[in-house]
């Protein structure tokens, strides 16, 4: 048998979610080609390097990062199922002027510190149903997931209970199911910022350095949220962006990272945890809510979470 394109996949799948959600993967897809194909000539390219400016949240933006934002955004508007569109890189979410039945959040370019050296980078995305304000619960997500931009290009994403992954053949044209009914694995593997270690809060740094003790845990870290949960979700083990004392209130946002990779990875059979509380319980106060951020195998987020317990 052969395997499905995307695009026939989501037309079997997700029928019950109609045709309003395959225009969406539509305008995903083909954005993201787009995208791959600049990237693939970085340092080539005029849209390179640093644009000069700060974003809303005082951040160096990349000129890359100005141009997926730019292509993802209006592709989502020309959207007639889309309502509404909020991005990392916009200070308010855009309105499609259509009487559409989703609003989509996305971060055009997760990672986009790793441009000029090659490394994985991404696009992560939500899709919500529509509401007068894009600060929706997490568990409210109709689909999430992400694009990945690396060695190949590939798409993955989740609807309530499955996540599937489709990656691009430039033979076809086209993305073809690759990683079908995704299970979060089970390896030891731990991925977080270990520069940060004289900020870490003190539970923190013990879990660290108990799992250290313990020499059975491999420690992998990217710096792009993308490509550290693109393996934490195939190979398993714990993804951690805690709190420190310099981000008392953790640094990835809500919105645009935390809740979608959280419904990502609970669809996949693993845990999130965000101060002691399931990301996606939890409401956004604004637009550009940080959180600290723990996810991974149900049993490494557990046994995490020990070290929060009174002993």
């Amino acid at each position: 048998m052969e395997k499905p394109t995307l695009k026939e996949f989501v037309k079997t799948n997700n029928s019950v979610l109609g045709e309003q959600f395959a225009q969406i993967i539509v305008a995903l897809q083909s954005t993201a080609v787009i995208v791959n194909s600049k990237l693939a000539r970085n340092g080539l390219i005029a849209e390179q390097g640093s644009s000069g400016d700060k974003n809303v949240y005082g951040e160096d933006v990349q000129k890359l990062d100005e141009y997926a934002n730019e292509l993802f955004t209006q592709a989502f508007l020309s959207c007639n199922c889309v309502y509404s569109v909020g991005s990392e890189e916009l200070a308010q979410p855009k309105l499609s002027g259509h009487d559409g039945i989703y609003s989509i959040t996305h971060d055009p370019l997760d990672g986009s510190s790793n441009i000029d050296t090659n490394l994985p980078i991404g696009t992560i995305f939500a899709v919500y149903p529509k509401s007068e304000t894009l600060l929706q619960k997490g568990s409210t997500i109709t689909a999430s997931g992400y694009v990945l931009y690396g060695p190949s290009l590939m798409l993955i994403y989740a609807t309530k209970g499955s996540v599937n992954g489709f990656t691009y053949d430039p033979k076809f044209g086209d993305f073809i199911l690759s990683h079908p009914n995704i299970a979060i694995g089970s390896k030891k593997i731990y991925s977080i910022n270990e520069g940060y270690w004289e900020l870490f809060h003190e539970n923190d740094q013990n879990y660290l350095s108990s799992i250290k003790k313990e020499g059975s845990y491999s420690l992998r870290y990217v710096g792009s949220m993308v490509g550290d949960v693109h393996r934490t979700l195939l190979k398993g083990g714990i993804f951690l962006y805690p709190s420190d004392k310099k981000h008392p209130e953790g640094k990835l946002r809500l919105l645009y990272e935390a809740a979608p990779l959280g419904f990502l990875i609970i669809q996949s059979g693993g845990s999130a945890i965000s101060n002691g509380t399931n990301p996606l319980d939890i409401i956004p106060a604004k637009h550009d809510q940080r959180v600290p951020i723990i996810l991974g195998s149900k049993d490494e987020v557990e046994k995490y979470l020990g070290f929060f317990k009174p002993q």
